[in-house]
């Protein structure tokens, strides 16, 4: 791999993994936010939200897929809500 690849790939990267530890901390942070949402575009980053039912976490996670997206050269209007979920 070349550093321009590397780059990249660590510009890339980054942004994932710290959207990961922030879903894991909240999931056990003890707070009502009990549901969560993955969206996902065509291009780009997605995003995985927290919510208290199925809708807020649907909409924060289209809103952050739209926002992530569009910064990482993506297609935002093509982000669609591809997994929700309550922890029970």
């Amino acid at each position: 791999m070349t550093r321009s690849t590397l780059r990249t790939c660590a510009r890339r990267a980054l942004p994932a993994l710290l959207i990961l530890q922030l879903a894991l901390l909240t999931g056990c942070a003890g707070d009502p936010s009990r549901c969560y949402a993955k969206a996902l575009p065509t291009q780009g980053e997605g995003s995985l939200a927290w919510g208290p039912n199925l809708s807020a976490a649907s909409k924060k996670s289209l809103a952050n897929c739209k926002t992530y997206a569009e910064r990482s050269g993506g297609t935002p209007r093509t982000c669609k809500v591809v997994l929700t979920q309550c922890k029970s």
